[in-house]
């Protein structure tokens, strides 16, 4: 288990250490003046000068890189080119409310797939299993942006029952205070007792959430489904019918038992997706997060940011792949 666990993280060191190497030659030949962000257009020649020299770009390209790297190892991603704040705090006062949409999202798409992956294993080649795989499959195709535009089209124009977008609305923020314990909205405005924020928060969060977890929807129901298959025609699942267990039992709790483990890793997997899926919804919901922030960095060309935020997410994916093996590799039934 060892040599497994130290064999994939020096496979993901060196994942990291591509993403770092590719996204740094791409916003350098990247045709922008970050000179002419840094200090303005209206800046002297002394004052671009000087902010060339601030920013290291009078250097050579690897002596760049290696400060980039240097940096990096002591947990500096620069700074923005526009709001010349420092990326990594920037990003951190933005992840909460991402990791608190992801992990929604998360569970949401865990909560509506593995039921629809067993009552589509249980129906095989019936209309349950037929809507159940259709609606897999269309969740895994649609273009997330496409269902996040659709949700807002449907559910804030057509029924008026959801906002369109934002973490809140504009009377809770004017009327009510808002708690800032952990950054986590719906945890902070619950533990204070802050309920019209919490409700406000929870339904500013069901859009986002559910444009998010439409993949991860399709995923677990068709990895579920996949697992159930081999699982129901075992001799144990035999073997608890013949012991005279309702059918009920024996699909929902030996048969899902033991097609966990599959769906775990996809599960587990699917949070990196979403996460770095963030960045389209984030902008079409206006949701205060990290992808959000790389969304406007886009527009801008404030590369620092771009970098920060690929990186970050580079490395949750990384580290996300590797917590899926460990539970992969803690079978027993699976070979190392």
């Amino acid at each position: 288990m060892i040599a497994f666990v130290t064999r994939r993280l020096l496979l993901g060191f060196v994942v990291l250490f591509g993403v770092i190497v590719i996204t740094f030659v791409l916003t350098r030949v990247i045709p922008s003046d970050p000179v002419a962000q840094w200090v303005g257009e209206r800046a002297s020649a002394q004052q671009r000068a000087q902010a060339r020299r601030d920013l290291g770009l009078d250097k050579p390209l690897y002596v760049q890189f290696g400060r980039y790297v240097w940096q990096l190892l002591h947990g500096d991603l620069g700074y923005s080119l526009e709001t010349h704040r420092a990326v990594a705090s920037e990003m951190l006062d933005r992840l909460p409310s991402t990791i608190e949409l992801v992990l929604i999202a998360t569970l949401g798409s865990s909560l509506v797939g593995l039921p629809l992956g067993v009552i589509s294993a249980k129906r095989k080649d019936r209309w349950p299993d037929h809507v159940s795989r259709i609606l897999s499959v269309s969740c895994v195709s649609m273009p997330t942006f496409w269902i996040a535009l659709f949700l807002q089209l449907m559910f804030y124009s057509w029924l008026g029952w959801l906002p369109a977008g934002g973490q809140l609305s504009t009377e809770v923020q004017l009327f009510h205070e808002i708690p800032k314990v952990s950054g986590f909205l719906l945890f902070d405005s619950a533990v204070s007792g802050q309920f019209v924020v919490f409700w406000d928060a929870l339904k500013h969060l069901v859009l986002p959430s559910m444009a998010l977890g439409a993949w991860g929807v399709g995923m677990v129901a068709r990895m579920t489904r996949s697992a159930m298959l081999e699982i129901l025609n075992e001799d144990y699942m035999t073997a608890a019918r013949s012991y005279g267990l309702p059918e009920r039992v024996v699909s929902w709790v030996y048969g899902l038992k033991n097609s966990l483990g599959p769906t775990t890793t996809v599960v587990t997997l699917s949070i990196g997706y979403t996460l770095v899926n963030t960045f389209l919804v984030e902008a079409i919901f206006t949701w205060p997060g990290i992808g959000n922030y790389v969304a406007t960095a886009v527009t801008t060309l404030d590369y620092p940011v771009i970098m920060g935020v690929t990186i970050f997410s580079a490395a949750s994916y990384v580290v996300l792949n590797l917590i899926a093996d460990i539970i992969i590799a803690t079978d027993p039934r699976v070979r190392l």
